[in-house]
């Protein structure tokens, strides 16, 4: 396959260009991101030299340049699926500028869909969260069918884009699969997430923050663990489906954080609390029995063992990623 990657050059989308490059070569990724504060080409260098695979810089809303891509100019093939994981993501960025999200993750992915229209692409894989079901009480979990009630602008606008996908499988019949995972952890991600920011904070033995009371449950799902259930969905998805990708791996904010200064031999008194966040969703579970059951997928990776993986992995690097 020929495949155009957006946000390629991001914490998850360069696990999953990794991923193909090495898995899968006889496929061709065409990689494209506008490379802000999030992407980077420095999650690439691992491939440097590979043949399956050629980068672009731009933006998923330039709509010339998507048809140029999608269409197969300037010597290229055309495409053959889409896989689209480019995204404004951070909430909190998301409550004081909302407009950038709206743009990239509404705008944006309606110029992919219709350009993919357009040009008969096979395959348009939507990449989402489990952030536009909303919250959850204490007990149950998101099934692909629980109703969207996101409760921030960037769950919002994953929420509208997940809208539009399937709106133009239904009326359009553009093959399109959703999936929607749960939190993710593992190398290479941006320092303002959680887990990096956490590690980062105590590595330099300054406050760890925790919003509100550190009750806020998550699910997490290792990155590696998350490009093999798209990669499955990819090649073996039904189109109109959406898939839901979790872990049954669920810890507090606080929790973690602690595991995490224990893992560092770090003092819990680093731990600091900060008022809670404008829409701060409560609790987040994924059910993802459809996707195991329909396409054979499991989460392979222990959570403490790769936990530790991660953690080493930024100690390694945190000169190259450390932020304030």
């Amino acid at each position: 396959m020929h495949l155009l990657i957006t946000g390629g050059a991001g914490f998850i989308g360069s696990h999953f260009v990794r991923y193909i490059v090495n898995h899968h070569p006889d496929d061709h990724c065409v990689v494209l991101d506008r490379l802000t504060y999030a992407g980077s080409m420095n999650n690439l260098k691992a491939i440097t030299g590979k043949a399956n695979w050629t980068f672009i810089k731009g933006d998923i809303a330039d709509a010339s340049l998507v048809s140029s891509i999608l269409s197969g100019e300037k010597g290229r093939q055309p495409i053959d699926a889409v896989v689209h994981f480019a995204a404004e993501s951070h909430v909190d960025r998301s409550i004081k500028e909302p407009h950038p999200f709206i743009r990239t993750n509404i705008v944006g992915t309606h110029v992919l869909l219709e350009s993919a229209r357009r040009y008969g692409v096979k395959r348009f894989i939507q990449i989402s969260t489990d952030e536009v079901y909303g919250s959850l009480g204490p007990a149950g979990s998101f099934a692909e069918n629980s109703p969207l009630s996101p409760n921030n602008p960037y769950a919002a606008s994953k929420a509208s884009a997940d809208l539009l996908a399937l709106s133009y499988w239904r009326t359009y019949r553009l093959p399109v699969i959703i999936t929607r995972s749960t939190n993710n952890y593992g190398s290479h991600q941006n320092p303002e997430k959680l887990i990096p920011l956490a590690v980062s904070r105590a590595l330099a033995d300054e406050p760890v923050t925790i919003y509100g009371d550190g009750q806020h449950t998550r699910d997490w799902v290792h990155v590696e663990d998350h490009c093999r259930a798209i990669d499955l969905a990819l090649r073996k998805g039904e189109n109109g489906e959406i898939y839901n990708i979790g872990a049954n791996n669920e810890w507090t904010n606080l929790e973690l954080v602690k595991l995490i200064l224990k893992l560092l031999n770090k003092d819990e008194s680093l731990i600091t609390f900060v008022a809670d966040r404008p829409g701060h969703d409560r609790r987040y579970a994924i059910d993802s029995t459809k996707i195991q059951t329909q396409l054979g997928w499991k989460p392979t990776k222990n959570f403490l063992l790769g936990l530790k993986e991660t953690i080493n992995w930024y100690r390694k690097h945190q000169n190259d990623w450390r932020i304030d």
